[in-house]
């Protein structure tokens, strides 16, 4: 009897136990149906280069592994540079994104490049990372090598209105007419912006070079970086040159620009150079065309900012940058000087010239002369 009624007990426990194996196995079948569409809602649609049973193994990975890829690693985290070399594989990305303490799994990272496809799509470059971003949000932003910040070069001789044109071009949010009406403000904080006269523009203090800037910049800020940059790019001897030839650095800042409009052969600097020095110590007008077509503006017909050439009417002007009517120098800079004209105005040639005009054999240089008599026989024939 107690044998019958072990055996008994025995039949219905192994019954038990199939039931409950089956039930297990029934929802494990069940949840293993499910987690392909649930780690699609979670993480987006899978490649299509998975094959079934990697797709089901990435699945199973990445649920697991939720709670690490959702989720940013330091929600407080600032932005930061990435850089993206060329030859980097997809395992030396990965490592080097945790060295920087952007990620903290490497290993759930890869999955997740692999299950979307991204592993494959991965650009070199520059990138605004952080740890405030989720992995996921990390790996999605590696596929857009859009650089972060944008280029501006400026070119010897532009003026305003000529840097703000090619805006849309270098990749920065400025638009040309945020950024002129920032160059228009008052930036007393900086030794460059604090000598420009009261209601003029920063005219001729951004100097030429490229420039890179984050691409998120706004107008204001742009142009105070500009500045910045600008104002530390002056060596201190020329600095020292114009305060020994009694200028400042504004009115050095002027007469570069000039010379920068009136010089096609960088070599002639210093002698066109000496003679605004030459002029400007007698009292003599400057009689200079570019501060007129400076006055002059933008030429609807020639389709330039730079008029050439002038015609009576435009000589006749009544401008406070009419070289040809008022003394001394124009009140501010007519465009953006390089720093070799900058240094020609610090250390002009010593000379006896009072004028100069083109030659006649269309090389861009010109001809010096000390009278007017000389200077009208220099003329063209």
């Amino acid at each position: 009897m107690k044998k019958r009624n072990a055996t008994r007990r025995l039949f219905f426990t192994l019954l038990g136990f199939l039931a409950l194996l089956f039930l297990v196995f029934g929802l494990g079948y069940s949840i293993l149906q499910e987690l392909p569409a649930r780690v699609e809602q979670a993480y987006g649609p899978p490649s299509e280069n998975l094959g079934t049973l990697q797709r089901f193994s990435l699945a199973f990975n990445l649920f697991l592994a939720e709670p690490v890829l959702l989720a940013p690693l330091d929600p407080q985290a600032e932005e930061r540079s990435f850089t993206i070399a060329i030859d980097r594989s997809t395992g030396q990305i990965l490592q080097d994104l945790a060295a920087a303490g952007l990620i903290a799994d490497p290993d759930s990272l890869r999955d997740y490049l692999i299950y979307s496809g991204i592993d494959t799509r991965i650009q070199a470059g520059e990138y605004r990372l952080s740890a405030a971003m989720s992995p996921v949000e990390i790996a999605d932003a590696l596929r857009d090598a859009t650089p972060w910040f944008g280029t501006l070069a400026i070119l010897p001789g532009w003026r305003l209105e000529e840097i703000a044109a090619s805006l849309p071009t270098t990749g920065l949010e400025v638009t040309p007419e945020e950024f002129l009406q920032a160059a228009s403000q008052r930036y007393d904080h900086l030794s460059l912006g604090a000598s420009v006269p009261e209601g003029y523009s920063l005219e001729g203090l951004f100097l030429p070079g490229i420039y890179q800037f984050d691409r998120g910049f706004s107008a204001g800020v742009l142009v105070e970086q500009l500045l910045k940059q600008s104002g530390q790019s002056i060596p201190p001897d020329i600095t020292a040159g114009l305060a020994h030839n009694g200028l400042t650095l504004y009115q050095g800042l002027i007469l570069a620009s000039i010379i920068q409009r009136e010089a096609v052969v960088a070599d002639e600097m210093p002698m066109i150079a000496s003679v605004f020095v030459n002029r400007l110590e007698i009292s003599m007008r400057l009689e200079t065309d570019p501060t007129v077509q400076y006055a002059v503006g933008y030429n609807t017909l020639q389709d330039t900012w730079w008029t050439n050439p002038l015609s009576l009417t435009d000589l006749a002007m009544d401008s406070p940058y009419n070289t040809y009517r008022v003394n001394g120098l124009p009140p501010t800079p007519i465009a953006s000087p390089s720093l070799a004209a900058l240094q020609a105005i610090a250390f002009p040639a010593d000379t006896p010239y009072y004028f100069f005009r083109a030659a006649c054999d269309g090389s861009g240089r010109h001809n010096f002369s000390v009278t007017f008599e000389e200077h009208l026989a220099n003329a063209c024939q």
